[in-house]
């Protein structure tokens, strides 16, 4: 994927977002959850897309 492609990308979730947050009307919570979790889907398609996710799966966690 061309870099150009992933910074539309970015800037267009990161435009969405702030409407979102700006003219939807919802608890503070909420807001924090939705954010986070943009945040969450957002890192790891950046990972994926650099093909640093791959990496990752290989990673173990004890024994």
């Amino acid at each position: 994927m061309p870099l150009v492609h992933v910074i539309l990308v970015l800037i267009v979730v990161g435009v969405l977002l702030w409407l979102v947050n700006t003219y939807i009307p919802m608890a503070g919570s909420i807001k924090s959850i939705l954010n986070a979790v943009v945040v969450i889907v957002v890192v790891l398609w950046l990972l994926n897309v650099f093909g640093l996710m791959h990496n990752l799966t290989k990673l173990r966690v004890g024994k």
